[in-house]
């Protein structure tokens, strides 16, 4: 009986070295990374597997890196799940896994995906800021408090909108709040909680992302979406996605909209027929959410990490079906897409 989610992780799990050993050791990898070097115009490998670091975290980079390291982990493991989910970028991950687009595809959208969230606020105009200990329904009435006292006044000198918004439901004691400097600066001092805020180049998950995310719904209807092969759980929603037209529409979505992590572990957690978990790609910090929303619900859930070869021969055994020979979709035929230009700090 196939019991498991498998879990894609997102912006914030990248380490340069990831890939590496898969590049050395395995011919399939050795081709993903050279294809993804092709297609993107760059040498994205070089970036994963020497850094510098403040080159691989650079969004436009950060992001087509994490998404080649899991469809290749994926690849190589062979096991198909029951369900799959991804945070944020990790949502392109399932549904490239699920078979829903081609590799080429994938990369060059999450690569324009990150190109246009980096441009759609000028450098230090946004902010991002966890909150540790902070509840849920407080934030969302702060938020709302201090976007109402600012609706009547002017954007910042640089044309900023000053907005702040939920970004990310991490767990059921750390949410995530991104918007315009100030506006967050605000909400994060009147909720009085542990405060950190995030090095990231732009106030991600934000109504300030609308620009970015009305660019890339373009690129997105001109790629061809499947349906998946197994359902993947939306970001925004927390919806099972079992049709291409649905996934494609939720990945437009998703670009302004919080990420409800929290509530897609929850949901998971109280479904009967899950008993397991797999974490796809470079770190642990799913894995960590997981088990914390687990404790919460008192519930003994088995979790693996596939990072490397060796997590991949450790877990041959691992009981789930074995993928079979419909694999990820690919293109007969590949042309090398043009040079993109690295936006930089």
């Amino acid at each position: 009986m196939n019991d498991s989610v498998f879990l894609f992780p997102g912006q914030g799990s990248q380490a340069v070295g990831m890939g590496l050993d898969l590049f050395e050791k395995s011919e399939f990898a050795k081709k993903a990374f050279r294809q993804a070097d092709e297609i993107l115009g760059y040498h994205l490998s070089r970036i994963c597997f020497t850094g510098p670091e403040e080159e691989l975290k650079l969004t436009c980079n950060t992001q087509p890196a994490l998404l080649t390291v899991s469809y290749i982990l994926y690849s190589l493991w062979q096991k198909e799940p029951l369900l799959a989910a991804g945070h944020s970028l990790g949502e392109y991950s399932a549904l490239l896994c699920a078979g829903v687009f081609t590799f080429e595809d994938a990369l060059t959208l999450v690569h324009k995906r990150g190109k246009y969230m980096q441009e759609a606020v000028p450098v230090g105009m946004g902010a991002m800021a966890a909150l540790i200990g902070a509840d849920i329904e407080n934030v969302r009435q702060i938020v709302a408090e201090v976007n109402h006292e600012l609706a009547g006044l002017p954007a910042d000198p640089a044309g900023v909108r000053r907005v702040v918004n939920l970004a990310n439901w991490n767990s059921a004691s750390q949410v995530v709040i991104s918007g315009e400097k100030g506006a967050v600066e605000e909400a994060a001092r009147r909720l009085g909680v542990k405060t950190f805020f995030l090095p990231v180049s732009a106030p991600f998950h934000s109504e300030l992302m609308l620009p970015a995310e009305e660019k890339l719904a373009l690129d997105l209807d001109r790629v061809v979406f499947a349906d998946p092969r197994f359902p993947v759980i939306n970001n925004w929603q927390v919806q099972k996605v079992r049709i291409g037209a649905d996934a494609r529409a939720g990945l437009k979505k998703q670009v302004s909209r919080p990420v409800l992590w929290h509530e897609t572990m929850e949901a998971l957690l109280l479904d009967p027929g899950v008993a397991r978990f797999a974490e796809i790609g470079s770190g642990k910090v799913l894995a960590g959410l997981l088990k914390r929303a687990a404790r919460d619900k008192q519930r003994d859930i088995p979790v693996v990490n596939i990072e490397n070869l060796a997590d991949i021969e450790k877990n041959l055994e691992y009981p789930l079906q074995p993928l079979g020979e419909k694999k990820i979709r690919q293109k007969t035929q590949k042309k090398p897409c043009k040079n993109e230009i690295l936006i930089t700090k």
